[in-house]
């Protein structure tokens, strides 16, 4: 839709086939486009070179007008336990890995809102109707676990306080940025047909065929949320549902993104500062 719109759009994945694939077939379905698909290496798996295609991205370009942070994995009993830095999978690609990539397009995103229109550069945050699902009542996020039991959780568990983490990122990034004309928001996208799922079993891929919505209206929740005009500067944190809608999340979950002081317990500061512990080494 974007590159339709004749965008410059880089797509960040850790294959390079199957998004040269995607390129392509991208490029033959609107031939008429005058923008750009250029691939971008990057495994969130992996801390240590989360770096390097952030400084190919910048060694090419001097803006970022919004950044969509939908990568993330569901990981089945085949899937991957830890990250190569030993880190809960989930934890680790959904939150660590992409807490990392935005930090380091932070300076690009700051600089450009300066140069755009208020409320025009932002980060979109994907997460889930998980996060409503498995958010703990009042603290949202079991972060006495985080570094010793959380990996022992059943992997929807583990994916559903990944989801969470991706809200709590959201609102906080909106508060430690919102002076830098940055918007941030969280986006629950809808239950989707994609490939989320494809190691989560028969019974899990045949409920979704029954109840899933094609990709494509995923894409436009977070479209709404990268691109509407209904999303102002003022609207930074907010919480946006399927298919481009902004409404209030759960209360408790809105209390854990609220410091003691504003009469919320912490739990998003607590997170992102658990959250800048891990990366640091790797800035």
């Amino acid at each position: 839709m974007l590159y339709a719109k004749h965008a410059r759009v880089y797509i960040a994945a850790r294959s390079e086939a199957k998004a040269n694939k995607a390129i392509d077939e991208i490029r033959t379905s609107e031939p008429s486009s005058k923008g750009d698909l250029v691939f971008l290496h990057l495994d969130l798996a992996d801390l240590s070179g989360i770096k390097a295609p952030v400084d190919r991205f910048l060694a090419q370009e001097t803006k970022l007008h919004v950044l969509f942070n939908n990568a993330g994995i569901l990981a089945g009993p085949q899937g991957p336990t830890r990250t190569a830095q030993g880190h809960e999978a989930h934890l680790g690609v959904n939150n660590l890995g992409t807490f990392l990539f935005t930090k380091l397009l932070t300076p690009v995103l700051a600089a450009t809102a300066k140069v755009e229109p208020s409320g025009s550069v932002r980060v979109v945050w994907v997460s889930s109707s998980a996060t409503e699902i498995f958010g703990l009542p009042s603290v949202a996020m079991p972060m006495d676990e985080l570094e010793s039991k959380f990996i022992d959780r059943p992997a929807s568990e583990k994916y559903g306080f990944s989801k969470v983490g991706n809200w709590l990122h959201a609102v906080e990034y909106a508060k430690r940025h919102k002076a830098d004309g940055v918007v941030s928001v969280a986006v629950n996208p809808g239950n989707l047909k994609s490939e989320l799922f494809r190691d989560e079993g028969l019974v899990m891929t045949i409920m979704i065929g029954l109840v899933g919505y094609p990709p494509v209206n995923g894409a436009c929740t977070q479209l709404y949320a990268g691109l509407s005009s209904d999303i102002t500067a003022e609207k930074t944190a907010s919480w946006v549902v399927p298919f481009g809608r902004i409404i209030p999340i759960r209360k408790d979950l809105i209390d854990a993104t609220k410091t003691v002081k504003e009469g919320g317990n912490g739990t998003a500061q607590q997170f992102w500062e658990w959250s800048e512990g891990h990366v640091r080494p790797y800035c």
